[in-house]
């Protein structure tokens, strides 16, 4: 294909840009190469700035869930700035996204909006903090909760060691309150919680994890979660940022019927535009400035377009009760054409797969948590993504990313994306 376009916006992107783009997996560091431009999506497609087509398996990360350019989306969006983008006041319409949020979603008495999904988390954090009285947090290795100071922590050198930070302008400070446990490792966490007794406040853990491929959690391990929590009087936090709204209309609360005390929100919930939200139980939410003391506020919060545009999705996918089963039986179909042609070529793989998320990992060894993740075959891995977008198929331009399946995918998409991989597959 050809990227010319591309190539020269890049150029001209990094000179008042850094690294020419604004969040960094775009740059195509991990696969090498250059970042392709797009000019328009519409439906299950991409089109890039040189003209090319190219089927979507991003779908920004997840919101498309029901394709790009959707209709109601844009057409709420379009009708609300008429009337204005922002005002910094109330409106009616955060009332509406607000009450049709919480009838989707088990064990929320009230949410907060506001402008990301980092926001959303990093908000759920100090939230808990408050509510507890207690300062240190576990999350899990692999797991991606935005870029706030709290979640950039690396590994120390044991189980139950603090943690350090892994990026310059973190403080040793904050990462000696940021525990790190192993995805999947209910013993780690409990070896965690014994030697920090009484001193945590919440366990924030994406229920599917999306940011080291998809990983499902292991039989039993939410509920020992949950478990552990409430025998320690910690509160769980559900990162649902990618996982809300997509996996089932209550999100991954439903799908296992596990409760969380905190939910984040982020993704499907703005429709496409930046919005994030958390939620939970009145007791913890009633903590909340005006009403309590822990401070939380942002002028865009709950703006007018976003909300138009979430409120015209959630309305979509409340009403249309197929389309969890719909997306499901696709990404199904999916999983089982790349499996018969990674297996015709000889190509040792594993694929995971949880409702409309599935990632495909070039180890043969099952994927279970970030050191599992990190075993792939990363060349291979360059090889096949650069080798799908020749073929005019997009995927996340990283090992480490979930794929996301939009319902306006057809089977002769699905089938397109098979015999793609069959191609590629012949030079690996």
């Amino acid at each position: 294909m050809n990227y010319q376009r591309s190539s020269a916006l890049f150029l001209e992107a990094e000179k008042v840009i850094p690294g020419g783009v604004n969040s960094p997996v775009r740059a195509f560091k991990a696969v090498g190469g250059t970042p392709i431009f797009v000019k328009e999506a519409k439906g299950a497609y991409l089109y890039d700035e040189d003209g090319n087509r190219l089927v979507d398996y991003i779908n920004s990360w997840g919101p498309m869930i029901l394709g790009h350019a959707h209709k109601p989306v844009v057409d709420a969006v379009v009708e609300k700035a008429k009337k204005g983008t922002s005002f910094g006041m109330p409106t009616e319409i955060e009332t509406k996204i607000a009450e049709l949020a919480v009838s989707m979603v088990p064990n929320i008495d009230k949410i907060r909006f506001v402008n990301s999904g980092t926001e959303a988390c990093m908000s759920a954090v100090r939230l808990a903090r408050g509510f507890s009285g207690k300062d240190k947090i576990i999350k899990f290795a692999g797991c991606y909760h935005g870029h706030s100071d709290s979640f950039l922590i690396q590994a120390g050198s044991g189980a139950v060691t603090f943690g350090s930070p892994n990026s310059p302008g973190v403080t040793e400070g904050t990462a000696k309150d940021t525990l790190l446990a192993r995805y999947n490792d209910i013993e780690n966490v409990e070896a965690l919680i014994t030697a920090n007794k009484n001193e945590i406040a919440c366990i924030i853990i994406e229920p599917v994890a999306g940011n080291m491929g998809c990983i499902p959690p292991k039989e039993g391990f939410l509920e020992a979660l949950r478990n552990l929590c409430d025998a320690n009087n910690i509160l769980l936090i559900f990162d649902e940022v990618m996982t809300g709204f997509r996996l089932a209309k209550g999100g991954a609360q439903e799908l296992y019927n596990i409760t969380a005390d905190i939910v984040c929100f982020g993704k499907v919930i703005g429709g496409g535009l930046p919005v994030g939200a958390f939620a939970a139980r009145n007791e913890i939410m009633n903590h909340l400035a005006p009403l309590g003391p822990v401070y939380q506020a942002g002028t865009l919060s709950g703006n007018p377009l976003a909300m138009a545009a979430g409120l015209a999705m959630l309305t979509e996918l409340n009403d249309d009760a197929g389309v969890y089963n719909s997306l499901a039986e696709k990404t199904a179909y999916l999983h089982r054409g790349i499996a018969e042609v990674l297996n015709e070529n000889n190509i040792s793989h594993t694929i995971n797969r949880v409702g409309s998320m599935i990632s495909v990992h070039f180890d043969e060894a099952p994927v279970t948590d970030f050191e599992t993740a990190a075993n792939g075959n990363n060349e291979a891995f360059k090889t096949f993504f650069h080798g799908m977008l020749n073929e005019g198929v997009y995927i996340a331009p990283s090992a480490f990313e979930t794929w996301f399946l939009t319902d306006a995918l057809t089977y002769e998409d699905l089938d397109f994306t098979i015999a793609a991989i069959n191609t590629v597959a012949k030079s690996l």
